[in-house]
């Protein structure tokens, strides 16, 4: 799954949501985002780098 966005699967291990929570995150490859397990907050991958600033976080979704 991981591949598809672009993304080393050693990096999602060690990536946590920016929010105070620091939670771990997962992926939504139809939405080409990493997914915040508490927040639910989208973070968009780029060119197979994520974006992990709240500022440009998506909002969270159901």
């Amino acid at each position: 799954m991981t591949q598809e966005m672009g993304l080393d699967p050693l990096l999602l291990e060690i990536l946590a949501c920016p929010c105070e929570v620091h939670a771990p995150l997962q992926v939504d490859v139809s939405r080409q985002v990493l997914v915040c397990t508490v927040c639910r907050r989208g973070f968009p991958v780029r060119d197979g780098i994520p974006v992990m600033l709240l500022d440009e976080a998506l909002p969270p979704v159901d």
